[in-house]
């Protein structure tokens, strides 16, 4: 009935093609094996989507090494049991012609010793996060400055895992380089407090994330490769930006497009109303736009109406989806027949439906 709509033509750029510009979103479900495998509820979860047409999948953060976890019951992609569990998974998403891209997590200082081993979590910097550490009831701790010669091995980490992806059977990865993890912490000025050359000026913050892609591109390539990043985005009711936002993008975006990436995903972390989408991501890509020709990943379940304007417009090429595909595994199917879409609740969160 909708067919004709933008969202639900085929996708096809730069060696990436999808039946259409739906994207589900990187959602972290806490559902792993206590060895962080990939298990059989995650595949049929997956395959639910892919079953009723998700253009793109994007998993859920997956942790690159250990030292990088933050999270419980989180997957990995770092040994070969974890490369064989999602290749169960990726299998059968190809078997109903879609598309899975394995986001690359490093928590970086949003973790705890609990989760290391017993380990400091690192960052660009000693300094400690506001709340509790995720899924606990304790305050964060400091985090442990990296050395100077620690950060080509982070640097290795991910295109180390980028490798293990593809060995995986993914299409593509997606770099998470936003909501305050590892490499936004290199990003953003207040937390970066370096006097090396990783921090400093905006090129010194920039440094870390670009030598992350440029890792990441020389394994995989421009039509696999992706970067999430959130310069502004709702956090608990509160708006969260980098302080020098505009410079940093004036610098970060020339200098992503010289490397060769072609897809950035630009991500608010959720959007509940049209509201909260133009004034966090929705304001980025307008930024962004206007230096970057290739695509553009956004939404965070815009409804349907405005995400045809943004792609319509130019802004947007694929729309991401999080909370909408979790409630509605057909949500594709729905949006074209016009069948009304289930709420979200957050009891969902409770099981891998």
């Amino acid at each position: 009935m909708l067919s004709s709509m933008l969202l639900l033509q085929p996708f096809s750029k730069y060696g990436l093609s999808l039946k259409n510009h739906v994207v589900m979103s990187a959602m972290t479900r806490n559902f792993s094996d206590k060895d962080h495998n990939p298990t059989d509820l995650m595949r049929a979860y997956y395959e639910r989507r892919a079953a009723n047409d998700v253009g793109l999948i994007l998993t859920e953060g997956t942790i690159i090494h250990p030292s990088g976890d933050g999270y419980p019951d989180v997957p990995y992609i770092y040994t070969d049991t974890h490369i064989e569990g999602w290749k169960r998974i990726t299998d059968i998403i190809h078997a109903y012609d879609a598309k899975i891209f394995c986001q690359l997590w490093h928590c970086g200082r949003i973790s705890h010793p609990d989760y290391l081993d017993g380990e400091l979590p690192v960052s660009s910097s000693a300094v400690r996060p506001e709340g509790n550490a995720p899924h606990m009831q304790v305050p964060m701790v400091t985090p442990r400055a990296l050395e100077h010669d620690e950060i080509p091995g982070i640097v290795e980490m991910f295109k180390e895992a980028t490798q293990k992806a593809l060995r995986a059977g993914f299409d593509g990865v997606e770099i998470h380089g936003g909501h305050g993890y590892i490499i936004d912490q290199f990003f953003d000025a207040r937390i970066n407090q370096r006097t090396d050359e990783y921090g400093g000026s905006v090129e010194n913050r920039c440094r870390f994330g670009l030598e992350v892609v440029k890792a990441v591109l020389d394994v995989a390539g421009p039509g696999q490769t992706a970067l999430r990043i959130s310069p502004s985005r709702e956090m608990g009711g509160s708006l969260y930006e980098w302080p020098d936002m505009e410079d940093m993008l004036a610098y970060l975006v020339p200098q992503l497009d010289n490397l060769g990436l072609r897809m950035l995903d630009i991500s608010c972390a959720r959007s509940d109303t049209v509201d909260i989408y133009h004034a966090t991501s929705g304001k980025i890509v307008r930024m962004v736009r206007l230096m970057w020709p290739h695509i553009i990943i956004a939404g965070a379940s815009l409804p349907i109406e405005q995400a045809e304007e943004e792609i319509k417009s130019g802004f947007i090429d694929l729309v991401t989806y999080g909370r909408f595909i979790l409630a509605n595994p057909d949500f594709v199917k729905k949006i074209t027949t016009g069948d009304p879409l289930v709420p979200y609740h957050s009891d969902m969160r409770k099981t891998l439906f």
